[in-house]
Formats: C-alpha cells, sequence, structure tokens
C-alpha cells in the first residue's frame, strides 16, 4: 500500500487533563497532519468522563482543527478508554498509534516507528528509563513476569503508551478481551508476541508528569494487579 493511500488513527484516552491537553493537541496534531495528505487520518481523543474542562476544550481545539476528532464517554477507567478507541479506529484506520495524553511521551519518536512500519506488524514503545518513578518501574517488571508466568510470552515492556499496530492484526485480538477489560494494551501485546507475529520493542523516553493530577496510586494499582493475577488465569484457558 502506497503511503498516500495510508490511514493512521493517533488515539489518547484522556481523564482530567485539563492542564496538559491542550499542550498535547499542539504537540500531535502536527505529526497527523503530516501524515494525512488525503486528509483521512485523525487524531482521536476521547474524554473519559472527566469532572474538569477537559472535553470543553477539546471541541474548542477541533473548530480549528479539521483532523481532530474529540469523542466522550462515561468514566470507566483508563483500560476501557483505550478499548473504546481501538473499536472506533480499527473500523476506519490502516495503522493505529496509541499514546496518553499527559504529555509523558515524545511526539518526536513517532517517525521512528513509522519510517519502520512496513517491516512490523506492530512496534512497541520499550521504557528503558522512566521519569515516573521506582514504583512504576517495579509494576512493570512484575506485569512482565506474570505475561511470561502465564503465557510464556517475554517481553521488555508490555504496558508502554507508545504503540503502533497494523489495524486489520490488531482487530483480530481486540474481540478476546471485555470492553471493561483493566488492561488491554497488556494482552494485545501478549497476543502479538504469543502468535508469531513480527514485533519490534523500541526504546522510548519517557518523562515524569509535569501538570495535572495523577489518578493511579499504590492502592488502585494493588487492586488492578489483583484483578490482572484473575482474568490473565481466565484468558490463558482460551489460548
Amino acid at each position: 500500500m502506497k503511503q498516500k493511500d495510508e490511514i493512521l488513527y493517533i488515539v489518547m484516552p484522556a481523564y482530567n487533563e485539563e492542564e496538559n491537553i491542550e499542550d498535547t493537541l499542539n504537540e500531535w496534531y502536527p505529526i497527523i497532519a503530516k501524515h494525512s495528505a488525503h486528509g483521512k487520518s485523525r487524531l482521536v481523543v476521547v474524554d473519559d468522563g472527566s469532572k474538569d474542562e477537559t472535553y470543553e476544550i477539546m471541541k474548542k481545539y477541533a473548530k480549528t482543527h479539521p483532523l481532530f476528532t474529540p469523542l466522550r464517554k462515561e468514566n470507566g477507567g483508563h483500560g476501557a478508554a483505550v478499548f473504546f478507541l481501538y473499536d472506533y479506529s480499527v473500523k476506519k484506520a490502516n495503522w493505529i498509534f496509541q499514546t496518553d495524553s499527559d504529555g509523558q511521551t515524545n511526539p518526536d519518536e513517532f517517525e521512528i516507528f513509522w519510517k519502520e512500519r512496513n517491516n512490523y506488524d506492530a512496534i512497541f514503545g520499550h521504557r528503558a528509563k522512566r521519569g515516573d518513578g521506582k514504583i512504576r518501574a517495579f509494576v512493570e517488571k512484575t506485569v512482565c513476569f506474570l505475561v511470561k508466568q502465564y503465557f510464556g510470552v517475554k517481553v521488555p515492556d508490555a504496558n508502554a503508551p507508545f504503540r503502533l499496530m497494523k489495524a486489520k492484526i490488531l482487530k483480530e485480538y481486540l474481540y478476546k478481551l471485555k470492553p471493561d477489560f483493566n488492561l488491554p494494551n497488556i494482552m494485545i501485546t501478549t497476543y502479538f508476541v504469543y502468535y508469531d507475529r513480527k514485533v519490534k520493542f523500541e526504546k522510548i523516553s519517557f518523562k515524569p508528569r509535569e501538570k495535572g493530577t495523577n489518578s493511579i496510586n499504590i492502592k488502585k494499582i494493588i487492586a488492578i494487579g489483583r484483578k490482572a493475577t484473575s482474568d490473565f488465569k481466565e484468558l490463558k484457558k482460551e489460548l
């Protein structure tokens, strides 16, 4: 497929990001504009039931940025928002790139992924160094350990919010999961590797959050971990 015919969707969930969202859109909009010669590619952000002005800022931004699509849904958590975005996008795009809207990822690193896209079915970010603390790094290592234990899959980073995937292959795996599944990116990474798709893990930078409030705390991490262990047991049965 020629580049001029490819449709790229860059998708992001957002929750209470009024302090970050305009800066994030300004950083990523030029990327989608560069890769939308035909005008069909989109930057899509879903507001996950924010209690602040995130969605209002998004709607205002869309009035002057035609390749930006703001969406809104009831609050269901990060995982459900990511699933919602994938479900929305796999029906429209050839390539889907997912990142977060909190300003921790670097748009300048997108081109590295894009230039290599035709050699792989998916390119996943690998946060070799993390700016969001030792606890988060430990959680990711634990997740990778559990993925190896349950599915026999070895990955350096299962949950990085910086990933470029062929939409038709993502679609094969997405609906193995329930729409409210907590950790869809972890299982999608697992499926791509488990089923021997052509995958690359590319090192990326990962900055500390500079604005806004992180909605995840230790209590939530523990609860998510317990639920994930139970979910992994059930999903393993289906493989």
